[in-house]
C-alpha cells in the first residue's frame, strides 16, 4: 500500500453515531456506530424512511460497512440515570464495540458521550452526514426488532405496532394492564400507574 493509499484509508475511519428510542415509554434505548468506506445510495434520516426501506438499507449497511456495532442501555439504566445519560451510554457502548478504531466520531445532536477518540456533535447530522444516517437506520431497525420480541414477552400493549411510543392504543393498554417491567417508570405518563405484576 502506498503512503497516499494508506492516508486515504485511514481518512475513511470516521464513525457516525446515532440513537433510537429516547421518546418511547417502554423498552431500551439503542445506538449504532458505523464506519463506511463506500457510498450507499438512499441513506437518509431513519425517520424519513418507511420501515421496509430502513430494513433494506440496514442489510446493505451491515454488508458493506467497514465496521458497525450496536449499543443499548436498559430500562433500569434509563430510570436510574435519566434518558439523556442513558442515550450517551448506549452511544459509548456502540463505539466501544467497533472492530476498527475510528479516527473521528461524528455524533448526531448537540452532545458527545465520553470516548477514547476525537468526537464532534453535529445537529441534524442524520440528515446531513451519510455515515450518521447509516447509524440512525441501524439503531432504529435493531430497536424495532427488539420491541417486536418484547411484544411477545409482554402481550397486550401493542409494542410490535407502536414500538413503545405514546399512542392512544398504548395509553389505553396501560390503563387496563398497568405498566410492565419494561416500561420506563421515570417517565411521567408511567408514574401515574401502579406496577402491573
Amino acid at each position: 500500500m502506498s503512503d497516499n493509499a494508506e492516508k486515504n484509508s485511514s481518512a475513511k475511519h470516521i464513525a457516525g453515531v446515532d440513537e433510537a428510542g429516547r421518546g418511547p415509554l417502554a423498552g431500551p434505548v439503542f445506538a449504532a456506530a458505523v464506519i463506511l468506506d463506500r457510498k450507499i445510495v438512499g441513506l437518509a434520516d431513519s425517520k424519513q424512511l418507511t420501515a421496509k426501506k430502513r430494513e433494506d438499507l440496514a442489510k446493505k449497511i451491515q454488508e458493506k460497512a467497514r465496521a458497525w456495532a450496536i449499543g443499548r442501555a436498559e430500562v433500569e439504566e434509563i430510570d436510574r440515570l435519566n434518558i439523556f445519560q442513558a442515550s450517551l451510554l448506549a452511544m459509548q457502548r456502540a463505539v466501544s464495540a467497533l472492530m476498527l478504531r475510528p479516527r473521528l466520531v461524528l455524533i448526531d445532536g448537540k452532545h458527545c458521550p465520553k470516548l477514547d477518540f476525537p468526537s464532534k456533535p453535529i445537529i441534524k447530522g442524520d440528515e446531513k452526514i451519510a455515515v450518521i444516517s447509516a447509524a440512525s437506520i441501524l439503531a432504529k431497525v435493531h430497536r424495532d426488532a427488539c420491541m417486536v420480541l418484547l411484544d411477545k414477552a409482554y402481550p397486550g400493549y401493542g409494542l410490535a405496532q407502536h414500538k413503545g411510543y405514546t399512542t392512544q392504543e398504548h395509553l389505553q393498554a396501560l390503563k387496563k394492564l398497568g405498566p410492565s417491567p419494561i416500561h420506563r417508570r421515570s417517565f411521567a405518563p408511567i408514574r401515574q400507574y401502579e406496577l402491573f405484576i
